[in-house]
């Protein structure tokens, strides 16, 4: 495994400028991915504070699962895993690091556990349709991997140590600085884990699970002057685990993976208007061996070349208007597809409008054009009433896509290149109380989904993928959020709920790993330097066969963890956690069971 990551350096060199909102105008605060709150005022986005990030455990799967009403598949704790976001597959859920879609070109998807959350400054959840915005995949929702600069006087630095059960390790460092002139942040990461948990019921132990991983993000600033600046963000990430088995048969493989991104901006600002011009280069590759002990093995590797072009114009205080031009070359090769390039360029146009005090709506449009798919053209449309001030409603319409991936497209002897891209019509409608110290929201949420790609036998009993499937899905959410400071003690009290249903039209039965019920809530308690912090997690039962015949029955589990803060020169915090308080066994894949109770302790400095 490589221990030494190289960073990818070009040059770029434009006329470049950026794009200008309220969330552009906190110079304070700079980030690259402005369209999360620019364009997404008819959108329900949760963002996960400081605070909810550094008590979690550091893989994004974690976090998510605990916090959001994300279901997650996993192959064993640590292992490959994927969502449903919004009773989607999992490749119908597009993961954006910095606005820049990672998502894998050779299957569509992200491995949830490649993604240390440690990593990153903020980190949301935008639900709902974004293929307008960010193009294919967006269909269940966006996950929001950010950075941001502060351009102000500022040196810190957080490490955090922790070391957990099942020889657990882990190492974290974030270094922030800045001046009116330059800004920086640089986070790193190392896992490892023996994660040779016990099976509960089942008298075996989860062999040939362990894992390690390194990670590297950053993000540097320079003000040129009060018009210009640059950036510049990288994300590295080498990662190597070996695949244990199932309950019934054991593994002997492992997986190797290595990713790199690198974004260049370089944006200017005008008096009406901002223009952005980023260049982003991106390399995922892995290796995969069926023997750990043998030197054969099967890979792949694609290099993503993105230019954008982002020109913001203010026609006045209530008008907006954002067209957007890009242009993406991929270039892919493994052992199972021959090489190749595809080319994708994509004219975007956003608009919104405040066109009563209390009334604004926002329209959008998209479409790609590429020799390997048939693109539909895309469009959103949503509107935001605001009658009073404890409440507000939003609702928004939009059409959605996914494009077939290299294996869909390309695999020897199997793939499909007659494929359509998979599309969607989104209805949402959303409902935000605020009374005091409490914010509720209520969301009814419908997707009618046709040309799902599945891979099906044919005649000749070969797998090939097909669009096949037309899936009707409806759902509702609650959100619960309470704060309250009472003389020295602060609660933070907060609760998601989600009943979805997903329905093959044809089968008329729920898709597999889809549960009805998903229900998360957390409560956190601090008094002076003590802070106690309760998870709970409940997944409702979930079909893992199509014909609905067998099933995960559902479970709950309890997270509970300490924190004592020293009041010293080196700001330094003393956690213990407890993970499954309860000791049920559980499983969120057939045949994988998740570990039983299991703990972690953590030191943290900040200076």
């Amino acid at each position: 495994m490589k221990k030494i990551f190289l960073l990818v350096a070009f040059f770029y060199a434009s006329i470049v400028f950026c794009q200008n909102d309220s969330i552009v105008k906190l110079k304070e605060v700079v980030l690259i991915d402005t369209k999360l709150k620019a364009f997404s005022l008819t959108h329900s986005i949760v963002k996960l504070s400081d605070s909810v990030i550094q008590r979690n455990p550091t893989s994004l799967t974690e976090l998510l699962r605990n916090n959001t009403t994300i279901y997650f598949k996993e192959y064993g704790k640590g292992m490959t895993s994927s969502a449903s976001f919004r009773g989607t597959t999992s490749q119908q859920t597009a993961v954006l690091w910095n606005g820049i879609n990672i998502n894998s070109q050779f299957n569509g998807q992200t491995d949830f556990n490649t993604i240390n959350s440690f990593d990153f400054n903020s980190i949301a959840v935008r639900a709902g349709g974004g293929s307008v915005a960010y193009g294919s995949g967006a269909i269940g929702g966006t996950i929001h991997l950010n950075s941001y600069l502060d351009f102000e006087d500022k040196f810190s630095n957080t490490v955090r140590l922790n070391y957990g059960s099942y020889a657990t390790k882990g190492i974290h460092y974030k270094l922030n600085l800045g001046s009116d002139k330059i800004s920086a942040n640089i986070n790193f990461s190392r896992n490892q884990s023996e994660n040779d948990y016990e099976y509960l019921g089942y008298n075996k132990k989860n062999e040939n699970g362990s894992y390690e991983n390194t990670s590297f993000n950053t993000l540097f600033g320079y003000k040129i002057n009060n018009k210009n600046t640059i950036k510049f963000a990288t994300h590295l990430f080498d990662g190597e685990k070996f695949f244990s088995g199932t309950i019934a048969s054991p593994s002997r493989s492992k997986y190797e993976d290595y990713n790199a991104r690198n974004l260049l901006e370089w944006k200017y600002e005008g008096k009406s208007f901002i223009s952005s011009s980023q260049v982003a280069y991106l390399t995922e590759k892995y290796k995969y061996f069926e023997n750990k002990e043998s030197d054969l093995f099967s890979y792949g590797e694609v290099k993503s070349l993105i230019f954008k072009y982002d020109f913001f114009y203010k026609i006045s205080d209530k008008i907006k208007i954002n067209p957007i031009i890009s242009h993406t070359q991929n270039t892919g090769i493994g052992t199972n597809v021959s090489k190749t390039k595809r080319n994708i360029s994509s004219l975007s146009l956003l608009f919104k409008h405040s066109l009563l005090k209390k009334v604004d709506y926002e329209i959008g449009f998209r479409n790609e054009i590429t020799s390997n798919y048939e693109s539909p053209l895309l469009y959103s449309i949503g509107v935001k009433y605001s009658p009073f001030k404890f409440y507000n409603v939003k609702a928004n319409f939009s059409k959605n896509f996914r494009i077939p991936t290299f294996n869909d497209l390309y695999w020897e002897g199997s793939g499909n290149p007659d494929l359509n891209s998979e599309h969607s019509l989104q209805y949402e409608i959303n409902n935000i109380f605020n009374y005091k110290d409490f914010e509720v929201r209520l969301t009814g949420f419908k997707t009618d989904l046709k040309d799902m790609l599945r891979w099906v036998p044919n005649e000749f009993g070969i797998w090939r993928p097909e669009n096949t499937d037309l899936v009707n899905i409806y759902g509702f959410e609650a959100n619960l959020n309470w704060k309250r400071k009472i003389q020295k003690i602060r609660i933070d009290l907060n609760g998601n709920y989600a009943y979805t249903k997903s329905t093959n039209e044809i089968t008329e039965k729920q898709l597999i790993y889809v549960p009805y019920h998903k229900f998360t809530s957390s409560l956190a308690v601090n008094v002076a330097s003590f802070s106690l912090n309760y998870q709970y997690v409940f997944n409702g039962e979930v079909f893992t066969s199509s014909d609905n015949f067998y099933k995960l029955k559902e479970y709950g589990i309890s997270n509970l963890s300490i924190d004592y803060t020293l009041k010293t020169k080196i700001k330094t915090v003393l956690t213990f956690q407890v993970f499954n308080v309860e000791n049920k066994p559980y499983q969120n894949l057939l045949s994988r069971p998740m570990p039983g109770r299991n703990y972690t302790m953590n030191l943290t400095l900040n200076f």
